[in-house]
């Protein structure tokens, strides 16, 4: 969409149920956005000024915490990676590793689920570029973006492996014994 492009009645429709256009055709602002962002109504509250810059750091936390939420909800490996990560942090603490291990456990996590939340951007804008078209980049993009995350859950388990599972056994062995 230019931004001399009137809006689809679709497109008009998905902005009217998110706050973000009203009856009379105008956005909520005397400045007209060019990227409106178009967003799951049940998800968020209200998202009016939503595009643009948050006035204070409150504000900007709420929108991370709305990114945050969206993706928890709609996203199932997001949510399968706060389980198996809550449970890596819980096993680390119950095998009372050091503060060094428990936090490269902790930057690990931090960095599959940074990647999943990156991944899920990524998506959802090339989504809103194609449409419902299909296009070899938008694949190609949203390929990539799946295999950073993929390298980076393969890392973590890696990385937790070495750290978890040497004290795991030595205890299963010691209450075998």
């Amino acid at each position: 969409m230019t931004l001399n492009q009137p809006l689809t009645t679709s497109e008009r429709d998905l902005f009217s149920s998110s706050g973000l256009w009203h009856s009379d055709g105008a956005l909520p602002s005397s400045e007209a956005s060019p990227h409106p962002e178009p967003s799951a109504p049940d998800l968020q509250g209200n998202r009016d000024f939503a595009w643009k810059v948050a006035p204070n750091l409150l504000i900007s936390f709420k929108y991370a915490w709305a990114g945050l939420r969206y993706a928890f909800v709609t996203q199932r490996n997001f949510r399968l990676h706060t389980v198996i990560g809550t449970l890596a942090i819980s096993l680390g603490i119950y095998l009372q590793r050091t503060a060094i291990e428990m936090a490269i456990i902790g930057l690990t996590i931090a960095l599959v689920m940074t990647l999943e939340l990156l991944n899920t951007a990524l998506e959802s804008v090339v989504d809103l570029t194609v449409k419902q078209s299909y296009h070899e980049l938008a694949k190609i993009a949203k390929d990539c973006a799946a295999g950073a995350v993929l390298i980076s859950a393969i890392a973590a388990i890696f990385v937790a492996s070495l750290i978890l599972l040497p004290p795991l056994s030595a205890a299963i062995a010691s209450n075998l014994n």
